[in-house]
């Protein structure tokens, strides 16, 4: 019977496919990964064991380990130009002399994690050996599992294309990017019982990946790259609301690694660009160097309050909402007023994306928060207070995010909110 074997051909790839997308729900990125990245700092010649080390060591010293940063993620760059005569890749040994497992196991003997870069195409983009789709990817897996690497970010250079040969960036893909990340997706799995390794998927925001990102990673860039100055935050910042409801535990939209210390952004914009990313629930991943942070972007990336939002349990992002008499999102834009549920309260962002001014909101027109009040902290002030509504002066570029405690509270006895 033709038909009968055809349905249940059907419903096996169904229910493989049902397994597989279950399967990811391991345990890995309950909560967006805080962590650093390599690429920002100096490209190809920060992708060493030395800047892996170093910045372990600072993890520590500057008492980022304590508040949860904890990956410590090599980018593009770190292997040799080909690989070797079996198809594996090679630490280039100018960068790695002792390879890369002693490397690794120096970063979890610190209480650390430690990550890689490859990419899905024939190179990565900065023309390293990729893993061609399927090619490659079995076997670049348990090269990472054995090394005991804990996370990998996978690029979408020299794809496939219908340019031919494929571009760096190819403008015209040859069929939708699930296909060339599900091969590493299954490689990935196959090897959880041995070693969990988070995957983060580096599309760019290509073919919608939040609708199903969480299928085939545990976290994904939702969008190009962020480069470092306002037109980035912005761009990425506001584009962020309208996909929140994509992202939970097990799975959240990256908006890319935060570009603290950056030239080309001032301090009240490093403000937003933390905390927006915070509330979004975006993984907290810096892209500078350690050695010569400032003290005023050293206490943003340390700030207790706003990292415990970021990894609230719930997982929840927050969004914009508009209360009344105020002018909706713009598309584009970072709108004023941001709110999203946590475990014990509600986290408020009232940002000044386009002018300086007063800005405040009555808590009855809080997505979740009613005509009562309510405790509140602000986190970049330490302000607190207790009522019906919150306001701040806010200079241009600038943000406040709020705490608004929910959970009630006991006073000699009684129960109070």
């Amino acid at each position: 019977m033709p038909t009968m074997n055809s349905a249940l051909k059907a419903l096996f790839f169904a229910l493989v496919q049902l397994q597989a997308a279950e399967a990811l729900d391991n345990g890995i990125g309950r909560k967006p990964h805080m962590g650093w990245s390599s690429w920002n700092v100096a490209q190809c010649n920060s992708a060493s064991a030395k800047y892996a080390i170093d910045t372990a060591n600072k993890f520590i010293s500057l008492g980022l380990k304590d508040l949860g940063y904890e990956y410590i993620n090599i980018d593009d760059c770190w292997t040799t130009r080909s690989r070797d005569g079996n198809g594996k890749l090679v630490p280039d040994p100018s960068k790695w002399p002792n390879g890369i497992k002693p490397v690794v196991d120096q970063i979890h003997g610190m209480g650390l994690k430690f990550g890689l870069y490859g990419c899905a195409g024939q190179q990565t983009c900065a023309g390293f050996p990729g893993s061609d789709g399927s090619k490659h990817a079995a076997s670049d897996v348990a090269q990472l599992a054995d090394w005991g690497v804990d996370f990998w970010k996978y690029d979408n250079c020299y794809t496939p294309c219908l340019d031919n040969p494929p571009p760096q960036t190819c403008g015209r893909p040859n069929g939708n990017t699930k296909t060339w990340y599900a091969p590493m997706r299954d490689a990935i799995l196959a090897v959880q019982d041995k070693h969990k390794i988070h995957f983060n998927l580096c599309n760019w925001g290509r073919d919608e990946v939040w609708k199903w990102g969480a299928e085939y990673g545990h976290s994904w860039r939702m969008s190009t790259d962020n480069w470092g100055d306002w037109a980035s935050v912005e761009r990425i910042g506001s584009s962020s609301a309208a996909i929140s409801g994509y992202s939970g535990p097990g799975g959240f939209n990256d908006l890319d690694m935060l570009y603290l210390g950056s030239s080309k952004i001032n301090a009240d914009q490093e403000r937003i660009h933390f905390g927006l990313w915070a509330i979004a629930k975006s993984p907290l991943v810096l892209g500078l160097d350690l050695n010569k942070i400032s003290d005023w972007t050293l206490g943003i990336i340390r700030n207790k309050g706003i990292i415990a939002i970021n990894q609230d349990s719930l997982g929840k992002p927050a969004t914009t909402f508009t209360p009344p008499g105020k002018q909706g999102p713009v598309n584009g834009k970072i709108h004023p007023y941001w709110a999203g549920p946590l475990s014990d309260g509600v986290v408020i962002g009232l940002c000044a994306g386009t002018s300086g001014g007063t800005y405040g909101v009555s808590f009855k027109d809080v997505p979740g928060l009613s005509d009562s009040e309510y405790s509140w902290e602000e986190m970049y002030t330490g302000q607190k207070g207790t009522g019906k509504s919150i306001s701040f002066d806010i200079k241009l570029h600038d943000m406040r995010v709020i705490k608004v405690t929910t959970t009630p509270r006991k006073i000699r006895g009684s129960t109070a909110l």
